[in-house]
């Protein structure tokens, strides 16, 4: 099993995958570190703009 790179509440820039509904490089902070799932990690993040919450992977997060 490997290590989250994001502690809980930091802030991350968002980076959607093609088709997903999100600005590229919207703020959110990470809520919960979520266990693997097929080999990823993954956590649940938080809009800082209107407080949507959805799951994503790793990959899909950037430092701000």
């Amino acid at each position: 099993m490997g290590t989250h790179k994001y502690a809980v509440g930091q802030k991350v820039a968002f980076r959607p995958d093609l088709g997903q509904d999100a600005k590229p490089g919207a703020v959110f902070v990470v809520v919960r570190q979520l266990p693997e799932a097929a080999g990823l990690l993954q956590y649940q993040i938080k809009s800082e703009v209107d407080g949507h919450a959805r799951v994503v992977r790793e990959s899909q997060l950037a430092n701000l």
